[in-house]
């Protein structure tokens, strides 16, 4: 069978562009090997972060890469492997984190987060899925009193691009939170209007039904490859193969392997993060996600628990899971909270698409017509996803596009 339009990634970015192209007309095949939601999307800490305004940089000062280098911090740690087989795009990385490439990156950058709660609004409504979501915010504690003034100062300029914020005490978060023992910290930021999701793979899923209502079809299949004809795409799974006119690549971190072998070879790498859930008591219900900014984990109330989420660990996708990162960070979580029951007999562990200048992929191909690329959202994909969806059904229908699509094209590498 023929389509309009396939779509290879049933995350948060893949569902969001099979959605938009579905509403708008289009014939749509959402593939993916496992349903949707499963994968990174399933493991995030659940936020849609419209306070997301900055991104984050390679650490350049000589302090932080102190910090960084005996490898036992909680926020970011690295298997040498990794880093050196992404040793290329890590070196990018490095130079797009000078201090006026970021600036440059951030206003690009906050074009997108911009609409990211009012996207994901429209898909929400049309879903039916406003039981998922709460619209009180999140907190961000600090340990440290000069990073805790830095933040201020940020949260203070970041109220001039829409982004709400209330600086609290610790007696006003022990108000807000009364199960928390928050004797470490010194005060907290509360970003009230971004958003918090009790499930994210559930709302995909809710994305994903609402797009089959809408007469699209998902096949849960493994690409093997990609192949341009002279009027379209072929695309060959370990069970059929499909064509169509258009195609679309939004499997995260997996995009590059199928995107190889046509002549493309974008520095994309990959950062796994680990969660564990903890069945929640009277005891350790919280009403927010806690984000311990110093020691860099998020602890947010789902439908499945208390979800403790790591930051980000260098590594290989092959390579198996370390839990000495998530080990660290429940030492800190469990003297804030009681977690004593764990739901799951083993972590989950996923990986983030990321690129060296901090910026998705969004866009034509570029070497090949009615090709398109939709991945390396880093750690905002949830968050990107429904704005990423809309500008690529803007830019395949030819219509006029949300925003400035420039800054995010394939083609800003010079290997493309």
């Amino acid at each position: 069978m023929r389509y309009k339009v396939i779509v290879i990634g049933a995350g948060m970015v893949g569902t969001s562009i099979a959605w938009h192209l579905q509403k708008n007309d289009s014939q749509v095949l959402l593939l993916d090997k496992k349903p949707p939601g499963s994968e990174t999307s399933y493991g995030n800490a659940g936020l849609i972060q419209r306070e997301a305004i900055h991104v984050h940089p390679f650490p350049r000062h000589l302090a932080e890469l102190i910090r960084v280098l005996p490898n036992q911090n909680t926020d970011i740690r690295y298997r040498l492997p990794a880093v050196l087989r992404y040793h290329q795009a890590l070196l990018k990385y490095w130079q797009f984190s000078d201090p006026s490439s970021v600036q440059k990156i951030e206003k690009e950058w906050k074009t997108l987060i911009e609409h990211c709660t009012s996207e994901h609004q429209e898909m929400i409504t049309a879903a039916g899925a406003e039981d998922l979501i709460r619209r009180d915010g999140w907190i961000e504690m600090h340990r440290d009193e000069d990073m805790f003034r830095k933040a201020i100062r940020g949260a203070e300029h970041a109220q001039q691009q829409g982004v709400e914020h209330n600086v609290l005490s610790i007696a006003q978060l022990e108000a807000l939170e009364p199960n928390g023992n928050f004797d470490s910290f010194i005060g907290a930021i509360h970003w009230c209007n971004s958003w918090q999701v009790s499930n994210p793979g559930a709302l995909v899923q809710a994305y994903a039904k609402s797009f089959e209502e809408m007469s699209g079809s998902i096949g849960e299949c493994t690409v093997k490859e990609i192949l341009p004809e002279s009027n379209g795409w072929q695309v060959i799974t370990d069970q059929e193969t499909f064509y169509s006119d258009d195609l679309v690549v939004a499997a995260g971190p997996w995009s590059n392997q199928l995107i190889k072998p046509l002549g493309y070879d974008l520095p994309l790498f990959p950062m796994r993060g680990y969660h564990q859930h903890f069945k929640t008591t009277e005891e350790n219900k919280i009403y927010h996600s806690l984000v311990d900014i110093e020691k860099g984990f998020v602890m947010g109330g789902m439908q499945q628990g208390i979800r403790i989420t790591t930051g980000a660990e260098m590594t290989t996708m092959e390579a198996p899971k370390n839990l000495g990162q998530l080990e660290a960070v429940l030492h800190f979580a469990k003297a804030i909270l009681p977690l004593d029951q764990p739901v799951e007999t083993e972590p989950w562990a996923g990986s983030r698409p990321c690129m060296p200048d901090m910026k998705p992929v969004i866009g034509a191909a570029g070497k090949h017509n009615n090709l398109w690329f939709a991945f390396g959202h880093g750690h905002q994909g949830f968050t990107l996803g429904p704005i990423t969806g809309r500008i690529i059904e803007e830019l395949l229908h030819n219509k006029p596009i949300v925003v400035d699509i420039k800054p995010f094209k394939a083609q800003r590498f010079s290997n493309i």
